[in-house]
This record gives structure tokens, sequence and C-alpha cells, in this order.
């Protein structure tokens, strides 16, 4: 699974981070910058969690093949 960032839609709430600190990195002004990161399988349910919480809906997660 691979994180997709929105920046261009993403306010910088920092609530992905809030819920899944260990999936969602900020950059220095507060905006998600997780954008191509790939997640480990055991931190899925997190980073499902944190783009949840996300208002605007910036974050999208791709399931990958194979």
């Amino acid at each position: 699974m691979k994180i997709a960032v929105d920046r261009s839609v993403c306010a910088g709430h920092a609530l992905c981070a809030l819920r899944a600190p260990r999936v969602y990195v900020l950059d220095e002004d507060g905006y998600c910058a997780s954008d191509g990161q790939a997640v480990p399988p055991e931190l899925e349910e997190e980073a499902a969690q944190g783009a949840a919480n996300c208002p605007e809906r910036a974050i999208t997660l791709i399931e990958e093949p194979g």
C-alpha cells in the first residue's frame, strides 16, 4: 500500500498525523509530506484511520499489486 496526498487540497490540519503518527509525516509548515510513502502491512489499519480523519479527503491509499 502507498500513500497519495493531493497537496493542492491538504489544508494542514495535521489530523492524519495526530491519528496515525507512525505513518504520516508533516513538513515544516504542518502539511502532510507522506506522498508516495510505502505503508508496511502492520501499519495499514493506522494509515486508513489517518486518511479517514482528513477533513479535505486529501489522502488516498493505493493498494499495490502482488
